[in-house]
């Protein structure tokens, strides 16, 4: 403020009434203020603006790491935060790969209550909120709870990624799954083997194995699948990143996709159809699941009454990477 005052040609108390709104400065003075602040490039410390008001008419993103995933789901925060008020903050808890259970409580304990209002948490592992302060959950590890959750239809979509791979002649189906600890993983699993049993297939539990959503881990995993005497003729990985880590390790070995090996993933992220063949994946409403959640964040802290579990539906998205059995 001393140097707005300074360059304003105000005492330092005229540009604390201008900043906090109060009584009693000229409106030449106050527009000479503003345009001072403009020019130097200032903004009220949100930090002190909570303390005054108890608001900062900002809500946070928080993830354990910045990954197409969360991208996508920002994005579409993003763009539904437009027009509403609000600010929205992205926040990483720097955790990175293989963030610890808890990344969440210590990232609230940082900017609850005093840089923003509420939060939405990507695929949180446990959530402790003090009251009042609202957040909403997107994929959280242990399904819907009491806790607002936004999340896809991942059964449906695992049936539906299955019985894709059943209708091209496949018998001889691998697994890679996601996380043990995410509810949504399981959900795929369970999906996969509900479509096989539906179908009359059995499951050979030796191609069944974790990937863990990563791409180092799941190409460990499909390295193991494809050095198999009786290999699988599809996969299905638990997630895009993991498909698409499975395609190069196939390709390693001197394999051809579609023609050696089919893959589908499941996710619909950007580079899904970027890889060559591209990717046949099931798709989750990635944009809309981030701007449903910061909708329903929004109307939770405006107290709209609403239903507090989203669970939006998956689609199959035929490219390049599947094709029938011979």
């Amino acid at each position: 403020m001393s140097d707005v005052a300074r360059t304003a040609g105000v005492s330092v108390a005229t540009v604390s009434k201008v900043v906090n709104g109060r009584y009693g400065v000229a409106q030449a003075t106050v527009e000479r203020v503003q345009q001072v602040i403009h020019e130097l490039g200032y903004e009220a410390s949100l930090g002190a603006q909570s303390l005054r008001s108890h608001r900062t008419n900002v809500l946070g993103i928080l993830v354990a790491e910045f990954e197409p995933f969360s991208t996508e789901l920002l994005k579409g925060a993003s763009r539904e935060v437009a027009g509403s008020g609000y600010q929205l903050l992205a926040y990483s808890s720097g955790d990175g790969e293989g963030a610890a259970i808890g990344w969440e409580r210590r990232s609230l304990a940082r900017l609850s209550g005093t840089l923003i209002d509420g939060a939405v948490i990507v695929t949180p592992t446990v959530i402790e909120t003090k009251d009042g302060f609202h957040v909403v959950a997107v994929d959280p590890h242990t399904g819907p709870s009491g806790l607002p959750t936004v999340d896809s239809d991942n059964f449906a979509g695992a049936v539906l990624a299955t019985n894709y791979l059943l209708s091209l002649g496949h018998r001889r189906i691998g697994h890679i799954s996601g996380r043990p600890d995410l509810e949504s993983a399981r959900l795929r699993e369970a999906g996969f083997r509900r479509a096989m049993a539906d179908a009359d297939v059995p499951v050979d539990e030796r191609i069944v194995r974790v990937g863990g959503f990563r791409v180092e881990s799941a190409a460990s995993t499909a390295a193991e699948l494809l050095a198999l005497p009786d290999r699988p003729t599809a996969i299905f990985a638990g997630n895009d990143l993991s498909a698409i880590s499975t395609m190069d390790v196939a390709r390693s070995m001197g394999l051809t996709v579609p023609d050696d090996l089919s893959v589908i993933g499941f996710d619909n992220v950007p580079e899904s159809a970027l890889v060559n063949p591209p990717l046949t994946t099931i798709m989750q409403p990635l944009q809309r699941m981030g701007a449903e959640a910061l909708r329903l964040l929004i109307d939770l802290i405006a107290g709209v009454e609403r239903d507090t579990h989203i669970r939006l539906p998956t689609e199959l998205v035929v490219r390049a990477s599947c094709r029938p059995y011979r």
